[in-house]
């Protein structure tokens, strides 16, 4: 994972191809697993707060971890670089091998409740994500760069940004987004993004209360969908849920 998490990075920060393909290969299934939460942690300082994780799925554990959690612009920025930018420019690298699968591709991102809509406070912002009619991957830049600007001026809380690991959330919420419009743009794909579970991995210290087995079962139903299958859509492990 800290390596593909590099590569995001590489190709985000500096633009990079880092293959070229050739000859008529093509590629059946992509599942898009990157993952940082954007912050500098006490990992076991944290680990020893023992927070329920009732509190940590609810979104009140901030308050909690106030004094083990710090995030930066950098944290934030390099956040938004891998989960977003770095995961987009891969999958748009991968395309052409994509668009040649003979059975239709499958794209499954792997996201997060923290980017349900429903977590957003401004109103604005949850709009012109939910909207898929008019939608563009410009406007998602502008809303990430907009982020950047308030988190520099302090002004997250004032300008209705979640506050509960807030890069991770708002870069899980405009993948779910790009996730949309990919499906839009490739019909004939099944592209879906996918909240694991609260699953015990490296990205939330251990935290967490699903073995990584009942972690992947979401991912892998999507990875596996039949022809006609849902496509657009953002489920909760393996049930269809809301963006």
């Amino acid at each position: 994972m800290d390596l593909f998490c590099k590569i995001l990075r590489l190709i985000s920060s500096e633009n990079i191809l880092i293959v070229k393909f050739q000859g008529d290969r093509e590629a059946n299934y992509l599942v898009n697993n990157a993952g940082v939460f954007g912050v500098e942690v006490d990992g076991d300082a944290l680990r020893a707060k023992n927070i329920d994780p009732e509190i940590w799925l609810a979104g009140k554990a901030m308050n909690l971890i106030q004094d083990v959690v710090k995030i930066t612009y950098d944290t934030a920025k390099q956040c938004l670089d891998t989960n977003y930018y770095g995961l987009k420019n891969l999958t748009e690298a991968l395309l052409p091998l994509l668009q040649r699968s003979t059975s239709g591709a499958r794209i499954v991102n792997v996201s997060s409740l923290r980017g349900e809509l429903r977590h957003v406070p401004n109103v604005q912002i949850r709009k012109e994500l939910r909207e898929i009619d008019t939608l563009t991957e410009d406007k998602i830049d502008r809303i990430l760069q907009k982020f950047l600007h308030d988190l520099q001026h302090d002004a997250l809380e004032a300008n209705g940004w979640q506050m509960m690991l807030m890069p991770y959330s708002i870069s899980k919420a405009t993948l779910n987004a790009y996730t949309r419009l990919l499906a839009e743009k490739y019909p004939n794909m099944r592209i879906n993004c996918v909240h694991p579970g609260y699953v015990n991995t490296d990205i939330n210290w251990h935290t967490g209360t699903l073995p990584v087995e009942e972690g992947a079962e979401g991912p892998v139903m999507l990875a596996l969908l039949p022809e006609g299958g849902p496509t657009g859509r953002y489920f909760d492990r393996t049930q269809v849920a809301e963006f």
